[in-house]
C-alpha cells in the first residue's frame, strides 16, 4: 500500500521531529500528554519522582514545532501554531488517594520534559489556559484554575509560600 503511494510518505524520525520541518508546517497543533505540571509551568512528562517511567519521544519537539508554526492569512485567520498538554486533574497512587497533577512545584528528581518557557495550553477538564507570555504570577493563577477544585486552595497557599500568587 505505501510502495508507490503519492497520498503516503514515510520519513526517518531525524526529519519529522526536527523542528524546523514541523513549524514549516502553517498553523500546526501538538497535543501531548504530561505526569505532573507545576505552578511554574514546567512539565514533566517522563517520570514519577527520580523513577523513569517513560521517554521524551518527540514531545519537545513537537512543543516547540508548534510554537514555532506560523499561521496564514486569510479565510482561516491564525495567529500560528497551538501546543497543548492535556492532563487529568487529578490520579490515585497506589495507596488509592487522589492526589493533584498540577504540583506546586516537580517533585525532587523528576525530569522537566516541557520549559515553562515552552508550554503553550494546558487543558484539563476544569478548562484550558494559556501560559504563552505569562509571569510567574499569572502562571500559578491561570494553572490554579484549571486544577481540581479540592486542591486550589492547597495549591494558592503553597504559591503564596514561594511568594508567586497574586490573585487578580
Amino acid at each position: 500500500y505505501l510502495d508507490d503511494n503519492p497520498e503516503m510518505m514515510s520519513a526517518p524520525v531525524s526529519y519529522t521531529n526536527d523542528i524546523r520541518s514541523i513549524s514549516a508546517l502553517d498553523n500546526f497543533i501538538s497535543i501531548n500528554n504530561a505526569v505532573n505540571i507545576d505552578l511554574f509551568g514546567q512539565v514533566n512528562a517522563e517520570s514519577a519522582g527520580i523513577k523513569q517511567i517513560s521517554g521524551a519521544g518527540g514531545q519537545l519537539d513537537f512543543v516547540l514545532g508548534a510554537y514555532l508554526s506560523k499561521g496564514v492569512l486569510g479565510a482561516y485567520k491564525s495567529k500560528g501554531g497551538k501546543s497543548f498538554i492535556c492532563i487529568s486533574s487529578t490520579f490515585k497512587n497506589k495507596q488509592g488517594e487522589v492526589q493533584s497533577r498540577i504540583r506546586p512545584t516537580l517533585a525532587n528528581g523528576s525530569i522537566v520534559t516541557d520549559t515553562r518557557a515552552n508550554t503553550h495550553y494546558v487543558v484539563t477538564e476544569y478548562g484550558k489556559v494559556n501560559l504563552k507570555g505569562l509571569s510567574a504570577w499569572q502562571r500559578t493563577e491561570a494553572l490554579i484554575s484549571i486544577a481540581h477544585p479540592q486542591f486550589r486552595d492547597e495549591l494558592i497557599k503553597e504559591a503564596e509560600k514561594m511568594h508567586i500568587w497574586r490573585r487578580s
